[in-house]
Order: C-alpha cells, then sequence, then structure tokens
C-alpha cells in the first residue's frame, strides 16, 4: 500500500522549492529522452501550471514511497485517472477523457516504461545527492 499526497498543499514549504527542481530536472531528462525516441515533449518552461503540478506530485509521491518502483507510481497515477473520471483509449483526449497509458504498467510501450523508469531513477538519486549533503 502507497502513502497518497492528497495536494500539493500537503508538501512543506520548505521543501517545496527542492521538490519543484527536482521535478524540473526529471521532466527534462524526460524531454531530452523523448527527442531522442522522436516523440517530443514540451520544455518545462512551457507547460501549464496544471501539467507542472503534476510532474511535482509524481515527484512527491516518489519520496514519499522512496522504495516504489516505476509501475508503483502507474498503478497510483491510473487508480487517480480513472476516479477522476478517465478511461483507456488509443489517443489521449482531454474532451473524451481517454488516455492510451491507462493499462496496466507491463502492457505499455517499453519506449513509455523507459520513461518512467528514467523518471524514477532521476528522483532517486536527486534524493541520495541531497542525503549525501
Amino acid at each position: 500500500m502507497s502513502n497518497e499526497l492528497e495536494s500539493l498543499d500537503h508538501i512543506p514549504a520548505d521543501h517545496m522549492e527542492q521538490v519543484e527542481a527536482i521535478a524540473k530536472m526529471c521532466h527534462e531528462v524526460n524531454q531530452a529522452y523523448t527527442a531522442v525516441i522522436r516523440e517530443p515533449l514540451k520544455h518545462w518552461h512551457e507547460l501549464e501550471q496544471p501539467e507542472k503540478d503534476g510532474v511535482i506530485e509524481h515527484v512527491a509521491f516518489l519520496i514519499i514511497n522512496i522504495d516504489a518502483d516505476a509501475k508503483a507510481w502507474h498503478d497510483a497515477w491510473v487508480a487517480k485517472m480513472i476516479v477522476a473520471g478517465w478511461k483507456y483509449g488509443p489517443k489521449r483526449s482531454i474532451k473524451s477523457k481517454t488516455h492510451e497509458h491507462l493499462k496496466p504498467f507491463h502492457h505499455l510501450p517499453e519506449k513509455q516504461q523507459v520513461k518512467d523508469a528514467l523518471f524514477h531513477s532521476v528522483v532517486k538519486q536527486a534524493i541520495h545527492a541531497e542525503q549525501d549533503k
């Protein structure tokens, strides 16, 4: 069972700057990876605030659940999306509330699994770097 983050308001103010910095770093690593695989992703500065908040929530989840793997995050994300009324669809659509990644982690394309694993690895390394200070 994983710990849940109810909202970004639950992140202590004195930690928020660091969590945001880790989120930005994770997103930019993923952006570079998706450029290589020719599936472009916006740069951090191009994201709308709700998109940034989603990345920050992902980082916070991994900090709270330090032993969680990429599958655990994906499972939590799927549950959150389903509760919000989203369903699987072959193409992402905000209007229809469909998303192509609303399926079990092991059914995701390998490229998506790698992207999730990269994100997870960056968070873990950032936490270890902070602990080594």
